[in-house]
């Protein structure tokens, strides 16, 4: 029996690209061109099981020969900064009410995963080649404040929330969920962001921190 593929999408930049598992919101990872983004992805396969497990889902099998590119999307200058910036038809499909669900599930256990990280980690982390980098509680600050962005990007107008305001935190994280986690269909009035597309750039935001701060300690 044929194992299925797992659909991926590629966004190329001139100097970055990234590739990202379509229905894993988080499993996104970088590289300097296709193939090394690929490889990137397939490597992160033992680091993203355990988000999986936590939101109660199947780990997905990751090898680079079962990856089925589903769609390339020409990047910017913020996927060479380093972001998964452009939103493709993939992100701009209806969402029916389980598969938001599955989605709102994969973000919350990014963001667990963070905290949970953060909690184990030093609060100096070590620097990087030129003394660079943020250190544990910047890094989660760094977190929450792209969280209220996210949020308006989604039609909503959080509260101001700092990262050691758990209340607040907490209250535009369920509201963010609560949009995603719900039956979805295009409309021209929608908000900027798909929710497909936030969920994975939020649950990605998320992850790769989480991993920052895990090879920094």
């Amino acid at each position: 029996m044929a194992r299925r593929r797992l659909p991926v999408g590629v966004e190329a930049g001139a100097k970055k690209t990234f590739a990202f598992a379509v229905d894993w919101p988080g499993l996104c990872r970088s590289g300097r061109d296709e193939d090394d983004a690929l490889e990137a992805l397939a490597a992160y396969g033992p680091r993203y099981g355990p988000v999986a497990a936590a939101a109660g889902l199947r780990p997905p099998t990751l090898e680079p020969a079962s990856f089925e590119v589903v769609e390339r999307l020409p990047g910017s200058t913020a996927t060479d900064f380093g972001v998964p910036y452009a939103i493709g038809e993939v992100d701009r499909r209806p969402v029916s009410a389980a598969a938001g669900r599955r989605a709102a599930a994969l973000v919350e256990a990014a963001w667990s995963t963070l905290g949970s990280v953060a909690a184990g980690a030093p609060a100096s982390l070590r620097k990087g080649r030129r003394g660079g980098g943020r250190d544990r509680d910047a890094v989660v600050a760094h977190v929450v404040d792209a969280e209220q962005a996210y949020a308006r990007k989604l039609g909503l107008r959080p509260p101001k929330a700092r990262a050691g305001d758990a209340d607040a935190v907490a209250a535009v994280r369920a509201a963010v969920l609560e949009v995603l986690g719900r039956a979805w269909t295009p409309t021209e009035e929608g908000p900027p962001w798909p929710p497909s597309y936030a969920a994975r750039r939020i649950a990605w935001h998320a992850l790769d921190h989480a991993w920052e701060i895990q090879d920094r300690s």
